[in-house]
């Protein structure tokens, strides 16, 4: 994979800022657009199941599909990670529906623990709340890299968390969850205007380099990127969901 990270490098020849600005906005169009489909996925799916009985027996009562639902999208977060220049844009397609469709599963039993009501407003902040905070991330002047970095640490440092709470069976008490998850928020609210800093800058470094391999990065940076603010705002809606529910 191409480095685009080099600061030395100028406008490559021929390429003009108007060029640039408006290959921008059609990538960041695509990035979003494409996290915008796998969240009516993701709905679609969770609501299909969740509603239906049956399908959430099947699921809940069989070990092996439960613990697909559980730690599958985790698995393919790490192939992503360590696997991102040998993928092909097919692969990393499959890697993102797939993850799109097994959230949805999991998320199936938001409409069994909370009303409807709650699922919109929740739904409708977490909404509200990611605009912003992307915004912020792609009109700032501000180096998001640090703090992105170290909040990057912190999401994985809440996965182990929680894995280990599960495989040693130690109980979390409503106080702690309240915590886990309001640390959750804050966490991701911060990797949403960072990933969205991220995308721009790559597209920026990318188009300055030039060439057909950028044009191939590009292509399969916008999955990924589209992944990441995905992953943020479905972490940041779970949050608020439980926040909001527990102080009702």
């Amino acid at each position: 994979m191409a480095d685009y990270r080099n600061p030395q490098m100028g406008t490559a020849a021929g390429v003009r800022t108007a060029d640039i600005d408006e290959g921008l906005r059609a990538h960041m169009n695509k990035v979003y657009g494409l996290m915008s489909l796998a969240m009516v996925v993701t709905a679609a799916i969770a609501y299909t199941i969740g509603t239906s009985n049956a399908a959430l027996e099947t699921i809940f009562t069989n070990t092996p599909l439960l613990y697909a639902i559980m730690f599958g999208p985790l698995a393919l977060v790490l192939v992503l990670n360590f696997s991102f220049a040998r993928l092909s844009v097919g692969a990393l397609n499959g890697i993102f529906w797939a993850y799109a469709a097994l959230t949805g599963a999991s998320l199936s039993v938001i409409f069994v623990m909370f009303n409807l009501g709650e699922i919109f407003v929740a739904l409708g902040v977490t909404s509200v709340a990611f605009l912003g905070l992307s915004l912020v991330g792609y009109t700032t002047k501000r180096d998001l890299g640090p703090i992105g970095a170290f909040l990057i640490m912190g999401a994985w440092g809440l996965v182990a968390l929680t894995l280990g709470a599960w495989v040693f069976g130690i109980g979390i008490s409503s106080g702690m969850e309240f915590a886990i998850n309001l640390l959750a928020l804050v966490i991701f609210a911060g990797l949403t205007a960072y990933y969205t800093q991220s995308i721009k800058n790559e597209y920026l470094q990318a188009r300055t380099y030039g060439g057909p391999e950028a044009e191939q990065y590009l292509e399969k940076a916008a999955i990924v990127g589209a992944l990441s603010l995905y992953i943020s705002f479905i972490a940041m809606f779970r949050s608020i969901l439980f926040l909001l529910s527990s102080n009702d």
